[in-house]
């Protein structure tokens, strides 16, 4: 099964020449490092910086020079920084082309629970509940199951909502999954992964067609 850096590198491949991109907190945040060198993307931070690059290298790096995640990163040549309201106001006004978001579950019918599990504390439920309301294109970047091996995509999530049927594709590190009215559609697994082992780690609706093909990363 694929390792946070295999799951980046598939998402990476969804990123398209002229994209504005917005990158969740967690895994998401990894894919600025593998988008391919020959495309032209803007990824947007939502604490306020368009033209956000890479993270740094060791002993390059600017502590005042973060993402949301508070994760130091660089800037591209001809970034922009504003304040929180201005890059909520591009959030809003559906100025991000795709939004890769972390979650804790998925539902099958593309319900995401990413910002609380009660009697935790939280510190605030973040911006992605305008990203999921405002994104036409929502791509979730997880683990396919738990600690205890208890799957993360379900029939229906039991932890509070942060987005209502706004997921479009599913990447873990077992599969690549599209969110249909049907259920989860299985596109891709991981290399060396077996049907059966998705099938069994996944707990909502699994749809299988034909051969279902290795990803390539």
């Amino acid at each position: 099964m694929l390792d946070k850096t295999g799951i980046t590198k598939r998402i990476a491949k969804e990123v398209k020449n002229g994209y504005y991109v917005n990158l969740g907190i967690g895994i998401p945040t990894l894919v600025a490092n593998f988008v391919r060198e020959d495309i032209d993307v803007e990824f947007q931070s939502e604490n306020g910086i368009l033209g956000m690059g890479p993270f740094p290298f060791d002993g390059e790096e600017d502590a005042d020079l973060i993402n949301a995640g508070k994760q130091t990163i660089t800037a591209l040549e001809g970034a922009s920084y504003f304040d929180s309201a201005t890059s909520f106001s591009m959030i809003r006004g559906k100025h991000v082309d795709l939004t890769i978001l972390g979650a804790m579950e998925v539902s099958e019918n593309g319900d995401i629970a990413n910002w609380k599990i009660p009697g935790y504390m939280v510190k605030g439920m973040g911006g992605a509940m305008d990203l999921v309301a405002s994104a036409e294109n929502i791509i979730v970047a997880m683990m396919h199951t738990n600690k205890k091996g208890e799957s993360k995509l379900l029939k229906r999530c039991s932890l509070p909502l942060t987005g209502v049927g706004c997921v479009k594709k599913i990447v873990t590190n077992l599969a690549v999954l599209e969110v249909t009215k049907d259920g989860f559609k299985l596109l891709e697994r991981a290399p060396g992964i077996a049907v059966e082992t998705i099938q069994q780690a996944t707990e909502g609706h699994l749809i299988i067609e034909g051969q279902i093909p290795e990803m390539e990363l």
